[in-house]
């Protein structure tokens, strides 16, 4: 028999740079984006169905709240978009176990998305390159990409254009979550309302960001960290300056929102003071959540123990 079900795990990412160029006729922006992959994760699960079942999707875990259960799901349409390209079965079914805040900056759909990319190249045995991987989930979103690859990486163009960056060390993050997400469009909305009236340059990579990496300097990384985003999200959401402010003066590195927020990521020293900055941002009632995680970690990546049913099988 040929294996039933894949199980890939993936990592929610962070924007240590954002920079937004102008808005363009087509109504997108030139980005400028310096990913990291940190140690949140959801599970996906993508398994063969009853013939006439078509794609369903179930949602469990501690982040479900406003994840589409139906066919606008990034996910759902991932298996679509590869059921379609390679003419396989598309009588699936997707599990998702979610830890990734929803609408938190942190690409939590895209991350889905390329777990599911992932688990049907490894279900149905199509052996794809990872650039190939990279080009379907290019056409998912501009964060796919990344999420099939994690690590430290450079974003251009929509932000899919990927290029590893030459990063070392190990980077210790604490999250303030919110319980309420932010729209990415609105964002972007915001940031050109509050733009209108400025000469805005093309972004351009950060020589301070990509010097300090490779370092492994983490005070200079947090002194490097920059989001274009940021102003118009806390616009939306005044509330995140003071948690950023919060969080500044209880001693981390460097404070940022990721992408379009609301999720504002603290860089800190070391372990200890990630549990001490955890502790500090939670007695001060600012914040609706924290955790910690660790950076880089890879990108989505098959649970070896979900292949152990026949995987040698090769089906299409």
């Amino acid at each position: 028999m040929p294996t039933s079900s894949i199980t890939v795990r993936v990592p929610a990412k962070i924007n240590l740079q954002l920079s937004v160029g102008p808005r363009e006729k087509d109504g997108y922006h030139n980005l400028v984006s310096v990913f990291q992959a940190i140690s949140i994760f959801d599970d996906v699960t993508v398994k063969r169905a009853d013939v006439g079942n078509g794609i369903t999707i179930a949602i469990s875990g501690e982040q479900t709240h406003g994840v589409p259960a139906d066919s606008s799901n990034l996910a759902v349409k991932a298996a679509q978009l590869v059921a379609k390209r390679f003419d396989i079965s598309s009588d699936l079914h997707i599990e998702i176990k979610k830890s990734i805040p929803v609408a938190g900056g942190m690409a939590g759909g895209s991350a889905d998305a390329a777990a599911t990319l992932v688990a049907l190249d490894a279900l149905f045995h199509l052996e794809l390159s990872r650039e190939e991987l990279h080009k379907l989930g290019s056409e998912l979103g501009s964060d796919v990409p990344f999420m099939i690859s994690g690590g430290t990486a450079v974003g251009q163009g929509r932000g899919d254009q990927l290029t590893a960056a030459l990063s070392r060390g190990t980077y210790h993050w604490v999250l303030a979550l919110s319980s309420v997400g932010l729209s990415t469009p609105a964002v972007y909305a915001e940031c050109d309302r509050m733009r209108a009236e400025l000469e805005i340059a093309p972004p351009q990579v950060s020589d301070a960001l990509m010097q300090s990496l490779l370092a492994a300097d983490a005070e200079a990384v947090g002194r490097a960290l920059s989001n274009d985003l940021q102003s118009a999200a806390c616009s939306l959401r005044p509330a995140l300056s003071l948690v950023l402010e919060v969080g500044r003066d209880y001693g981390a590195l460097g404070a940022i929102v990721s992408g379009s927020g609301p999720t504002v990521a603290f860089l800190v020293a070391d372990e200890d003071a990630g549990l001490d900055l955890a502790v500090a941002l939670t007695a001060s009632g600012v914040v609706g959540s924290v955790a910690r995680a660790l950076g880089p970690v890879p990108g989505a990546k098959v649970d070896r123990k979900s292949t152990r049913l026949n995987s040698s099988h090769r089906c299409i």
